[in-house]
């Protein structure tokens, strides 16, 4: 049975933004992510917790793009992201969160101010969810886990390219670094249940 203190519990929400929620993803739609998200962090936030949207976004020109060659290259429109493509889910409002974090890595901890954020509100947990499972949202739960806090990983809540992507990820290596469990349990959890 999962237990949380929502006083020292974060939600992360990965990258729920246009360009990459209206993905074809699978095993869970992109609606399905966002809505899931979306209702956990809600119940954090009503328990005393802290809401972390995350985006991923680049300067025009893209000079803080990583540029290393690599077999599989990210493609990215011409000169700059369209200001549409890096908006956030229209489900979403940045209302909901406490911290509004721009990232340029996979990972939401590399290069950002989260682990100073999470730190001052005395945080020693975050619940990771959003889009996509091996890449954003595993990288961040990785150095989630090596900056010693315990993540929790809703499997619902969370998606990738193709179902063997995601499935993988939490097969195989998410649960050497988090816990896994359904949106439902983590919800029953942060009310006391």
């Amino acid at each position: 049975m999962l237990s949380l203190d929502p006083r020292h519990t974060a939600h992360v929400l990965i990258d729920l933004q246009n360009w990459i929620v209206n993905r074809p993803l699978a095993p869970h739609s992109g609606e399905d992510v966002v809505d899931r998200s979306i209702k956990m962090a809600r119940a954090l936030r009503k328990a005393g917790g802290t809401v972390v949207l995350v985006r991923v976004a680049f300067s025009d020109g893209y000079g803080d793009v990583v540029k290393v060659p690599v077999d599989s290259p990210m493609i990215l429109p011409e000169g700059k992201m369209p200001a549409e493509a890096i908006a956030f889910d229209s489900h979403i409002s940045t209302s909901i969160a406490d911290v509004v974090i721009t990232k340029r890595q996979w990972s939401a901890f590399h290069g950002t101010e989260l682990d100073l954020q999470l730190r001052r509100r005395a945080i020693d947990t975050v619940i990771v969810s959003g889009i996509a499972t091996n890449f954003g949202v595993e990288a961040t739960v990785r150095d989630a886990f090596a900056y010693n806090y315990a993540p929790v990983v809703p499997e619902d809540a969370v998606s990738s390219m193709s179902a063997e992507m995601h499935r993988f990820s939490i097969d195989h290596v998410m649960p050497r670094l988090a816990r896994i469990r359904p949106t439902a349990e983590i919800i029953r959890a942060i009310k006391g249940g």
